[in-house]
């Protein structure tokens, strides 16, 4: 299987050290540039940031009025990249979000050929509004440069810019008129990231900084070549056999028909499981968490930590899970505690603890 994330390390850093710390300082800019606009939301600026680090793209789910394209939209201006918002709704066409060919005539010549036009889509940070929006057609259009970072028009091939992130965002509560993500295109989302109600303080604090006459200016913290280098850095973060096989252990036991340890919970509660895509993230996303932490070596608790945005969105639950009111975060919260890290036999476990007490 080919690379989800084909981003080639362009850096090789000598000191894991500095790496570190050079990561670390450039999230902590652009950070708290964002936190000039965003009041609080800090886990899902975190795990932004993370795919984004990773060269990976994300899906952020809330209901209205929790300031997602804000804070999409806010991300880009706090970098010297490209940005393009693409408003999905029923009427939009693929060719108005990946470009179209026109014919041109040449006025001394007469002569007449195709010429590609550029679409929106032609951009570092594109946010994707509403993608649920928009019908399966326009949404598939996405795929090829979400997967291969190209556009295919014509039969020739239009490399996008590097970097090139697609951050989504859909409403989950509001189902009329609106066109779920078929799975194949949700599992090329990195993270599924889930935005909660603000707290009381933090809605003060939003009512206070957006109905007063004062406006926030943004630095740009960040360029380009700054973002690739990051992610190079962060695919050079080694990462033992052990935790990588402890990332396996959990996508694999989310498998109904193929995993060797299925805890009750997967078989009463799942009808399909994550692909290996999901063993990629984790290890990906573990990296960068393990850089930003100062580690210079991935840890199972990185692995654990990036687990649900990574897992959420991979697993398919059935009609008992619906009727008995299971998520898919309490499938993977009871994977992360049953799942051992040393690969050890849960029932084998339990029965040798019985016996030395």
């Amino acid at each position: 299987m080919t690379d989800p994330l084909d981003v080639r390390p362009a850096v090789q850093s000598s000191d894991p050290g500095s790496a570190a710390a050079e990561v670390g300082s450039a999230y902590r800019r652009i950070s708290d540039e964002i936190h000039k606009v965003i009041v609080g939301q800090d886990e899902v600026v975190d795990e932004l940031l993370l795919a984004m680090m990773c060269g990976g793209h994300a899906l952020v789910e809330g209901v209205p009025g929790l300031a997602k394209t804000l804070l999409i939209s806010t991300i880009a201006r706090t970098m010297s990249l490209g940005f393009s918002r693409i408003q999905f709704t029923p009427d939009l066409m693929p060719s108005d979000m990946t470009g179209t060919e026109v014919i041109e005539e040449d006025k001394t010549t007469g002569a007449r050929e195709l010429r590609f036009v550029k679409g929106p889509i032609f951009s570092n940070v594109i946010l994707a509004d509403e993608i649920n929006r928009t019908p399966p057609k326009t949404q598939a259009a996405l795929l090829e440069a979400m997967q291969e970072r190209q556009v295919t028009a014509g039969g020739v091939r239009h490399p996008l810019p590097a970097p090139f992130f697609v951050l989504a965002t859909q409403n989950p509560i509001e189902q009329e008129g609106t066109y779920p993500l078929p799975e194949a295109q949700l599992d090329r989302f990195m993270f599924n990231i889930r935005i909660e109600y603000p707290s009381e303080d933090q809605e003060l604090q939003i009512v206070q900084q957006t109905t007063a006459l004062e406006t926030t200016e943004l630095d740009r913290v960040l360029t380009g070549e700054d973002v690739l280098r990051i992610q190079s850095l962060v695919r050079q973060v080694p990462v033992a056999d052990h935790v990588v096989r402890y990332a396996l252990r959990l996508v694999r036991a989310t498998r109904v028909r193929e995993a060797s340890v299925k805890p009750e919970i997967v078989q009463n509660y799942l009808s399909w499981g994550a692909g290996p895509r999901a063993s990629q993230y984790l290890v990906l996303a573990a990296k960068a968490r393990a850089i930003l932490a100062g580690s210079l070596h991935v840890t199972p608790e990185h692995i654990q930590s990036v687990a649900m945005p990574v897992l959420r969105h991979r697993i398919i639950t059935n009609f008992n899970a619906e009727a008995d009111g299971v998520t898919t975060d309490a499938i993977v919260r009871a994977l992360i505690e049953q799942i051992p890290v040393d690969g050890s036999d849960p029932a084998t476990t339990r029965r040798m603890d019985s016996v030395m007490r």
